[in-house]
């Protein structure tokens, strides 16, 4: 048999389509306003700074392999044993080493059809067989969910609230999903966006982590948080998962900065609500002012809105983000996401806020 004349990559690496972050440019405009990626226009706490630059002043030293001065500070922010929790860079990280912990060649892995594109490439990077599940009114759909269950389901991935589209499940439909699965099966919480949420019927996922063995919640400091550059993830999960999940993670997966700022800004709690707040205002502002101008805008209870498009020539997402962009407004396309007739804004400054509103009203009218 005749060799390759290179290395190959596993079967169906070649076939992922690789992740596409928001774009930060617009070429020739002097300012930007980067609406692309949901980070909070707010920046970190003051705290940070203070924080980092001691950190910083010990950069030839390896940082705590179990990150347990920022475990510890999780822990009394939410009320959690920090011996259940384990810290990553990035929430993304996290959902790698699981599909590398659960899944396997011919085994399945479940999301919903416009959930976080990074599931789909961490499934099928592990071997196994990305399963897409419909939503109903843009929002995951329980019964569908348990009806794609087969032998071979290993996760399922549910982010709530979602991204790009904004929605969420009610914690009893997450308690009747879980309910619902085989007790093999690992239910992924992805609570990016928890802060945010001001619901009554919402939960993040502690309360089900901490009474189930097959459910799991990640988090992210990237969000409401603003250290999205430092990279910083958490999960809280069953004594069981993290005793298999910490034997694939590397053992400095979280640099000492990262620590330092992560412990910092979780402790800031004034600060995380004046980025609710600004949110509380906002969300619901630009909304009314949307669908004022004659646009459909999905509710949303996280830092963004998804934006609906008309398909007329003239009036499409194509067209208005390349008007935005041409005045310095970077918004996200979510074609990739199945939702080729929208765009998805972050929640950013007044000024930015006040500068879409005047821009789409501009394009809708023209």
């Amino acid at each position: 048999m005749t060799r390759p004349d290179r290395p190959q990559p596993n079967p169906g690496i070649m076939d992922i389509a690789a992740y596409v972050p928001g774009r930060e440019s617009a070429p020739g405009v002097a300012k930007i306003y980067k609406l692309s990626s949901n980070e909070t226009p707010l920046g970190p706490s003051p705290a940070v700074a203070e924080a980092v630059a001691s950190a910083a002043a010990h950069l030839e030293l390896y940082p705590d392999g179990s990150a347990q001065q920022l475990r510890q500070a999780i822990g009394r922010a939410h009320g959690l044993n920090p011996e259940r929790i384990l810290c990553a860079n990035g929430s993304d990280e996290l959902l790698g080493l699981l599909c590398q912990t659960y899944l396997s060649p011919g085994s399945e892995g479940i999301f919903t059809e416009h959930g976080f594109l990074v599931y789909r490439i961490q499934i099928t990077a592990a071997g196994a067989v990305p399963v897409v599940v419909p939503e109903s009114n843009l929002t995951a759909d329980v019964d569908a969910i348990l009806a794609a269950v087969t032998e071979r389901t290993k996760l399922v991935f549910l982010a709530n609230p979602n991204n790009p589209t904004g929605t969420y499940l009610p914690f009893s439909e997450i308690r009747r999903l879980q309910s619902g699965l085989p007790k093999d099966v690992l239910l992924v919480l992805d609570a990016a966006y928890a802060e945010y949420v001001r619901r009554n019927d919402y939960e993040a996922g502690i309360e089900l982590v901490a009474s189930s063995e097959n459910v799991v919640m990640t988090r992210t400091f990237s969000k409401i948080h603003g250290l999205a550059g430092l990279r910083i993830g958490w999960m809280y999960a069953p004594e069981a998962v993290l005793a298999a999940v910490n034997r694939v993670r590397g053992p400095f997966n979280v640099n000492a900065l990262a620590i330092a700022a992560g412990s910092a800004a979780i402790g800031d709690r004034a600060h995380v609500e004046r980025a609710v707040a600004h949110n509380e205002v906002w969300l619901p502002r630009l909304r009314g002012a949307f669908e004022e101008i004659g646009l459909k805008v999905t509710p949303s209870v996280a830092n963004f809105l998804l934006i609906h498009f008309p398909e007329t020539e003239g009036k499409t997402a194509a067209e208005a983000d390349k008007f935005l962009t041409g005045q310095g407004l970077i918004l996200r396309r979510v074609s990739g996401y199945g939702l080729p007739h929208a765009l998805r804004m972050t929640v950013g400054s007044e000024e930015a806020n006040r500068r879409v509103i005047a821009a789409l009203s501009a394009f809708m009218e023209a």
